[in-house]
């Protein structure tokens, strides 16, 4: 049975490596996993302001029992918007490794 001295390390250990995230060399876009994690990031804050605005949205139009025709609209371009972003990052955009040779 682990003591609590080795979990309390172990989970100083684990913030110190999740919290904050860092970068473990100097960012640049040319960088594939760079690339890719920024991607990632960017797709989780379009994510996360979807959900905010959308659950605002709904819930004043409840509250109010409003008649908007365009909230259902709105939500369901801004759903397809977030899934062509979903399907760029995890099957379209190109993280290779970019060359500097030109021929």
């Amino acid at each position: 049975m682990p003591t609590l001295r080795s979990v309390i390390a172990a989970t100083q250990t684990l913030a110190i490596i999740a919290m904050p995230p860092r970068w473990p060399r100097q960012p640049d876009r040319q960088d594939p996993a760079y690339r890719r994690l920024d991607d990632r990031m960017n797709f989780a804050v379009h994510v996360a302001v979807f959900a905010l605005l959308n659950s605002g949205l709904w819930f004043v139009h409840e509250v109010q029992q409003a008649t908007w025709l365009w909230a259902k609209w709105f939500t369901a371009a801004w759903l397809l918007l977030l899934l062509a972003h979903l399907v760029f990052i995890a099957g379209i955009a190109d993280y290779s490794q970019k060359s500097d040779v030109q021929s």
